[in-house]
């Protein structure tokens, strides 16, 4: 099987990324050139771009670069297992639980107010202005 080889614009082309992008990956150490050529330019491999898509689905889903770091092994230098993944996605699953549960909150705060804007005078001064900075007077 062929291997397709890419440049770094290439690279960031099929992945869909920016190319600045690509190259903070490879200074986090995420994505590394399979090697470079004699005029020095980076030449990826197939395994870049599947490493690259994986960090931008892993990012998509909420994860941190650490997060990413950690779940391809480059802290270790392992594979992991998937009990080591579930505590991950376990961790992640709790962030966006606190997270839906603070946009709740957000939402109620934002229809009270709306309410309460929408059954005041329009010439008096807003409800909710003087609700958020506490003056009730």
């Amino acid at each position: 099987m062929m291997t397709t080889q890419y440049t770094i614009g290439k690279l960031a082309d099929a992945a869909g990324v920016p190319v600045s992008t690509l190259r903070y990956y490879e200074r986090e150490g995420l994505v590394t050139p399979s090697h470079r050529t004699a005029s020095n330019y980076r030449v990826y491999g197939d395994a870049d771009l599947a490493r690259l898509r994986f960090i931008k689905a892993a990012q998509a889903t909420g994860f941190t670069l650490d997060d990413v770091r950690v779940m391809l092994g480059l802290e270790t230098g392992e594979t992991l297992l998937c009990e080591d993944v579930e505590e991950l996605l376990n961790q992640r699953l709790r962030d966006v639980t606190n997270r839906m549960k603070d946009l709740r909150h957000v939402q109620g705060v934002l229809r009270a107010s709306l309410d309460l804007c929408r059954s005041g005078d329009e010439n008096e001064r807003c409800r909710v202005i003087e609700k958020l900075t506490g003056n009730t007077a």
